[in-house]
């Protein structure tokens, strides 16, 4: 009897690892959102590197109402952005599509514009535009001629109004069933969309943060929402733009889908469809078959990458 009651006391069982969804970073935790749906603050072990809102994740009950995140899920697709020194950090994960938006005011930046498409092309990822403030009177019709070189590359062009509600519901529809994410520069309206999209922003922001045991949060980074009709939206304030990163020199053509026709028709392999000789990409522009515009802005970017830009 003295010798089993010197055996030391069995360590509690394990909690089995769950599923769950990483709807937002909160300080040095992540907000997870559980299978049933409630929210809780969960910390991640170091070997699991950076998580981004979007992913998939096992966590275990490690104190409290407290988790840990215990292993990261296989991403479909992952959106990064260049950091501090030179790192990389994660802007969202398992993204379908993204919505770039632009507006008659301010002047488009049409270079950042076909960086983003760019950047979607290389990872898989859908992209379609949103022209917002499409209500405003006397826009320009460079402007729109421009546009005309999307749609003629296969990118949809969604007129759509935030102040008024235009193509609003038609929107909605379109985000069912997907997890996307409004990007692009400053000015443009995402805000005033991401708020006409999710009625309950402010009232979700709260619940984050009531259950996450923070209290009162602000956060200036991304968040996942759910649709009232269906679908995620991801709103990412802090994050004017995702970079250039990771897209080597030799891949950009490849970002412009309306040169994929012709890259194999070059002279060289390894073209650069600058000032080759023989470049199938650069008659196309010649002839009229790619847009001036667009050629122009791969030019630009091309540059940036040579030269180590972000």
């Amino acid at each position: 009897m003295a010798g089993r009651r010197d055996r030391p006391a069995a360590p509690p069982p394990r909690s089995p690892a769950e599923t769950g969804l990483v709807i937002s970073h909160l300080g040095k935790g992540l907000a997870i959102e559980a299978a049933d749906g409630r929210i809780l603050l969960c910390h991640t072990r170091r070997r699991l590197g950076e998580v981004a809102v979007g992913d998939r994740v096992l966590w275990q009950v490690c104190e409290g109402d407290q988790g840990r995140v215990e292993a990261v899920l296989p991403r479909s697709s992952l959106l990064t952005r260049p950091g501090q020194g030179g790192r990389l950090r994660y802007v969202a994960a398992n993204l379908d599509r993204v919505y770039v938006v632009i507006a008659p005011l301010p002047e488009p930046d049409w270079l950042l514009l076909d960086q983003y498409l760019a950047v979607c092309e290389r990872r898989g990822i859908a992209a379609e535009i949103l022209y917002n403030k499409a209500d405003l009177p006397g826009q320009d019709e460079t402007c729109q001629d421009l546009l005309a070189d999307y749609r003629r590359s296969a990118y949809p062009v969604n007129r759509v109004s935030a102040a008024t509600g235009q193509g609003l519901d038609q929107l909605a529809t379109q985000l069912r069933g997907h997890c996307s994410m409004l990007a692009g520069q400053s000015g443009v309206g995402k805000s005033s969309l991401t708020a006409a999209l999710v009625p309950d922003r402010n009232l979700r922001v709260g619940e984050i943060s009531g259950k996450s045991g923070l209290g009162r949060h602000t956060t200036t980074t991304a968040t996942l929402y759910h649709l009232p009709g269906g679908g995620d939206l991801i709103d990412s304030p802090g994050v004017a733009v995702f970079g250039l990163a990771q897209i080597e020199e030799r891949e950009l053509p490849l970002g412009f889908r309306e040169f994929h026709p012709w890259l194999e028709h070059c002279r060289f392999n390894d073209c650069r469809h600058a000032d080759d000789k023989d470049c199938a990409v650069r008659a196309a522009v010649e002839t009229g078959v790619i847009s001036r515009h667009r050629y122009r802005r791969y030019l630009k970017l091309r540059e940036r990458i040579v030269a180590g830009a972000p």
